[in-house]
């Protein structure tokens, strides 16, 4: 794309036709199915216990036919509907689907089982019509604590089993009642019990309640049009997938980029993300990735299908559903034993970390090709604070998870957004009164970081600023991030956003913390977090000065930035942009460039 060459909006194709059965009706089943999913979701948050699940939403729900295929999913966690497809088949084929009955629950979070990390828990629940198995209610949700040596799971591992507790697929509820056994094995590994058995029981209930509404839409029309509705459902999925994946620009694309450290050693990680679109699928291939790592930066292969089945959903239509029909168009290859398909025992915890940056490498892959559907590298991480203690206030030990937004990255023709969770993360920010009055803490800043963004024609989000104070107690903090060597990158001329910090005791003696690390603070320490903003997108100087004056006004620009940054002079007395000036700064600015290069 030319520098001044501004993208414009591409129409959208209309959807395929080749359905059998009769559209209205598809249309009424399709949605009768979502809105199951998405009650499972409601009820989930609704009866869960920890500020993770309740408040940030980080889970997901769906419902599976009989032959474990996907069929509808909650409006949550991508990631985690990422994994689902290949967890939800995995264990119940691990487990056996001879030995399920009316009344089951299967539990696991074992990452080589097609999972994620030890945090996410999957409870698949299989639906019963008489003694007939008509399909699958699952639920995957993040568990604040899942044992292991750090609290929250989140910790500079060697390998998985100092993460937590594995589990290996176990059937959890028998007959319609919880297995005591098995979940008191499970709970005596964790350091707050009480809060992560009100969550599995909230899984466990979501489960139930997709059962009901699958057997309520099966007997209102009838079991013979469901699976008709199945087989149409995922055949017009992949028609109208690959109509959108043929539209895009076909051709071989590379891109690569690092993560700053394994959190062990401080060598970088390198990521290499080949892809080819061709005949309506696209092909990802990460031969020449770094090979893993003896630390927690692995991811499994699940998550990295995750994150390039993503980059390909946000290329084509969003109302285009997402199931089997769209994922066997998603081709990934990723070399066993690499820090993207991770081999037995590696840790995992900090995959993330890989994933975040595998999804800007994906819009980074396709940014010249497709400069209209791509976007700035986001704030790339996923900000990860874990802490325990005991709560001074009724001496119970808690557990406390938080993965704070940062900047997302500029699009062709907006600025990017401020202060929010990126890609297929989509949790939120916890709130400061909920957080205040579980946990002994206080929130002493909350904030926006000026001159944060990454510069451009349109700018990148800005990060966030929060501190924690430990009030009146000794706390184990684990941190686990990045962003910090290599912060998000503009495109196009655009410029990098930020990097992250994290500041021990900011108004004292001001300790900066590494970007990985487990440590033990004193009563009334405070924790300054401070997230990276976005990317640019396209060359400063071409910014708006009545946009970048709106920023000076708003606070999210200083006046120094609005003049070094976009070449933009703004009065800061009369609040108001000096034309003649800035022409003048942005064509000295402009030669200077010319004479640089």
């Amino acid at each position: 794309m030319s520098k001044g060459a501004k993208p414009r909006p591409v129409a959208r194709e209309p959807q395929p036709t080749g359905l059998r059965m009769d559209p209205i009706r598809f249309e009424v089943m399709r949605s009768a199915f979502t809105a199951a999913a998405d009650e499972m979701a409601a009820a989930l948050r609704k009866a869960a216990y920890s500020t993770n699940i309740k408040t940030r939403a980080d889970f997901s729900c769906a419902l599976f036919d009989s032959q474990l295929r996907l069929i509808a999913q909650s409006f949550t966690q991508p990631v985690h509907l990422g994994s689902m497809p290949r967890v939800v088949p995995s264990a119940v084929g691990k487990y056996g689907v001879e030995k399920l009955g009316p009344g089951d629950a299967l539990v696991i979070n074992n990452p080589y089982c097609n999972a994620v990390h030890l945090n996410d828990v999957t409870v698949i629940a299989p639906f019963f019509s008489g003694n007939q198995l008509q399909g699958y209610a699952a639920t995957i949700a993040h568990h604040v604590d899942i044992g292991g040596y750090a609290p929250g799971g989140f910790c500079i591992s060697t390998e998985v089993y100092q993460e937590g507790v594995i589990i290996p697929v176990v059937r959890l509820v028998a007959e319609g009642k919880i297995v005591e056994d098995v979940f008191s094995l499970i709970l005596a590994n964790i350091r707050s019990p009480r809060q992560s058995a009100g969550d599995f029981r909230a899984q466990i209930a979501a489960a139930l309640l997709g059962q009901k509404r699958m057997a309520e839409i099966i007997a209102k029309f009838g079991d013979e049009t469901v699976k008709v509705f199945v087989e149409e459902l995922i055949e017009h999925t992949e028609r109208w997938s690959r109509q959108q994946i043929g539209a895009l620009a076909q051709g071989e694309y590379y891109a690569e980029a690092y993560r700053d450290d394994d959190g062990v050693t401080d060598r970088p990680i390198r990521l290499v993300l080949r892809g080819a679109v061709r005949d309506g699928e696209v092909f990802f291939d990460l031969t020449g990735s770094d090979e893993q790592r003896e630390s927690p930066m692995n991811c499994t292969l699940t998550q990295t299908y995750s994150a390039c089945a993503y980059v390909v959903k946000c290329l084509i239509d969003p109302d285009i559903p997402t199931n089997d029909g769209f994922y066997r168009l998603v081709h990934v290859e990723a070399p066993e034993g690499t820090v993207v398909h991770a081999r037995h025992p590696a840790g995992v915890v900090g995959g993330w970390e890989i994933a975040m940056r595998l999804c800007d490498l994906g819009f980074k892959l396709f940014s010249d090709a497709m400069p209209d559907k791509v976007m700035a590298c986001t704030k790339s991480i996923n900000c990860h604070m874990a802490c325990g203690g005991r709560d001074p206030r009724d001496g119970e030990y808690y557990t406390f998870l938080e993965t704070l937004g940062g900047g997302y990255g500029a699009r062709p023709n907006k600025d990017g957004m401020d202060g929010v969770q990126a890609h297929f993360q989509n949790t939120e920010n916890s709130a400061i009164e909920e957080t205040e009055n579980n946990y002994p803490f206080m929130i002493t800043r909350y904030e926006l970081i000026p001159d944060s963004e990454g510069a451009g024609r349109y700018r990148g989000g800005l990060g966030i600023r929060r501190d924690w104070m430990f009030r009146e107690h000794e706390s184990t903090l684990t941190i686990f991030s990045d962003s910090r060597k290599f912060p998000p990158w503009g495109l196009f001329g655009g410029g990098s956003g930020a990097p992250s910090r994290y500041i021990l005791n900011p108004d004292a003696e001001a300790t900066e913390l590494p970007s990985k690390v487990t440590a033990r603070l004193k009563p009334n320490s405070v924790i300054s977090y401070r997230t990276p903003g976005g990317g640019g997108y396209g060359p400063a100087l071409e910014r708006d000065p009545q946009r970048v004056l709106a920023d000076v006004i708003d606070g999210k620009v200083s006046v120094d930035r609005a003049r070094e940054a976009y070449g933009v002079v703004v009065d800061p007395l009369t609040r108001s942009v000096d034309p003649e000036a800035t022409r003048q700064l942005r064509e000295q600015m402009t030669a200077r460039k010319g004479v640089g290069q």
